[in-house]
Formats: structure tokens, C-alpha cells, sequence
């Protein structure tokens, strides 16, 4: 029996449509067929040249990334970058390239800030920021510690839990965490709403320096990484997948996309 490209596209559309998205971004197909046969499935969060690399090693000829491997328009295809290449690369070695982005971020069920959720162990109470007329679907979640942490433990906890190297924050409220909101990738657009639930702290990432300020004692903003929020994304799509279709294997990549560097 064979699976085609389109019915894992339509498996994971039906988990996080498409209209879910926002509007600056490109999820969905972005190279290759529907009707291709699939051969083995590569889940990644970034989709670069080493990742396309090891799919080819594991005959995978889909590659599914939670960040949109086509993100800007693109007007040459000359290798001068690595969008280029990657197109290139995947368009040569006849491999298709699915992102799964914002409209997975924006589902309550089995979705991105749910899985950080079930890491924090928090309970979740619902969406932090939820699309109009619909309390499942929106930016972020709310959810509860069972037991309230005192600050500097609640740190070592998401360093731990999120396996962060560093975790940049604002200064101390003094009180325990208990409602915690949470947001994968660049979250500092929910402070207000996160402030306004009610929330003892929240867990995001890519906050800039201004931002910081705007907590103003209210709120534990706790920065992580961007990568570090989103890593366990990977596994997330890779058991849904798995869970669905057993005619071919889906792998989680081994490669780490994290394009920033600490030095401690």
C-alpha cells in the first residue's frame, strides 16, 4: 500500500489548517508534488542543506519543518544564499518540502505551546489570546503549576525542562509562580495579555531589550531561546505522524538547527 505526499498533508492540515496561519507567513507546500509516493518522512525545526543532507541519507523524500523553509520572496535561484540552495538542492535531489508554522502555534490540542505545556507540567486552562468566537484556536496558553514554585526554583525548573542554556529574565516579583502563560518562538506581543490573565510568569522567547521594561514588576518574563522553545516541536509532529501512517518511517532529525551560540 502507498501513502502520497497529499494525504499526510491533508492528516496535518486537518490537526492545524492552513487559514490558521498568520498572515506573514508560508506554511503548507512549498516544493514539490502531492502526488508523490512517500518514502520516509524527516521532521525538523529549521529546514537547512545539512537537514536535507541527512534526509537523503535516510531516503526520506519529505521534509517536514516547523519553520517554513521559504520565507521570503525569492527572485533568483543562484546559490547566493541558503534559501537558494535549499530550493536548489530539494528541486535536484526530487525531494518535497512541507513547513507546519504559525497554524500549529495557533491549536490548543496537540499543539506546539501544548507539548510545552506537558514539559513545564503545567495544567492547561486554555488560550492565552483566542481568535474570535473560538476559545480552542489563538496565540499561547495559560495553564497552572500543581504545586506553586518559589521564583528562583521555577527558573531552574524551565532551564531544566527546556533543556535552555541560559534563560535571560526580569527582575524578580516576589511571590511563588503559579499561572504560568506560555508562547514558543517570539511571544513578547502577549505580555499584555499575559499580564492581564492574571499570570505569574511567562515562558517565550526573542524578547528585546524595551521589552523587558514593559513587565514593570507585574510579571516574570522568562526569555529561553527561541530554538529552545520550539525544539520539542520536532517530536510532536514526528508522533502524530507516526501515529497515523505505517507504510513508511518518520524520523526525527539528529541534526541541532539552532543558529545561535552561547558562550558561558
Amino acid at each position: 500500500m502507498k501513502t502520497h505526499v497529499g494525504e499526510v498533508i491533508d492528516f496535518l492540515e486537518g490537526i492545524a489548517p492552513l487559514h490558521l496561519q498568520e498572515s506573514f507567513d508560508n506554511s503548507g507546500l512549498l516544493i514539490g508534488s502531492r502526488d508523490a509516493e512517500v518514502t520516509g518522512v524527516l521532521v525538523s525545526l529549521d529546514c537547512t542543506e545539512k537537514v536535507l543532507d541527512e534526509a537523503i541519507s535516510k531516503k526520506c523524500n519529505l521534509v517536514i519543518s516547523h519553520h517554513p523553509a521559504i520565507f521570503y520572496g525569492v527572485k533568483s535561484l543562484t546559490d547566493s544564499n541558503m534559501t537558494e540552495r535549499i530550493i536548489r538542492k530539494a528541486i535536484r535531489e526530487d525531494l518535497v518540502i512541507y513547513a507546519i508554522h504559525t497554524n500549529l502555534d495557533n491549536i490548543l490540542a496537540r499543539g506546539v505551546n501544548e507539548r510545552i505545556a506537558q514539559k513545564l507540567g503545567l495544567k492547561v486552562e486554555g488560550i492565552l489570546r483566542p481568535l474570535p468566537g473560538d476559545t480552542t484556536t489563538g496565540a499561547g496558553l495559560l495553564g497552572h503549576l500543581s504545586m506553586p514554585m518559589p521564583e528562583n526554583e521555577f527558573l531552574t525548573h524551565i532551564k531544566d525542562s527546556m533543556d535552555a542554556s541560559v534563560v535571560r529574565h526580569t527582575d524578580l516579583i516576589g511571590r511563588d509562580i503559579a499561572k504560568v502563560a506560555i508562547c514558543g518562538g517570539s511571544g513578547s506581543f502577549l505580555l499584555k495579555d499575559a499580564k492581564k490573565a492574571g499570570a505569574d510568569a511567562l515562558v517565550t522567547a526573542d524578547f528585546k531589550y524595551h521589552d523587558f521594561f514593559e513587565a514593570d514588576g507585574d510579571i516574570l518574563v522568562c526569555d529561553i531561546g527561541h530554538y529552545e522553545s520550539e525544539q520539542y516541536t520536532i517530536g510532536l509532529i514526528q508522533e502524530l505522524i507516526s501515529g497515523k501512517f505505517a507504510t513508511f518511517a518518520a524520523h526525527c532529525t539528529e541534526i541541532n538547527t539552532n543558529p545561535v551560540h552561547y558562550f558561558t
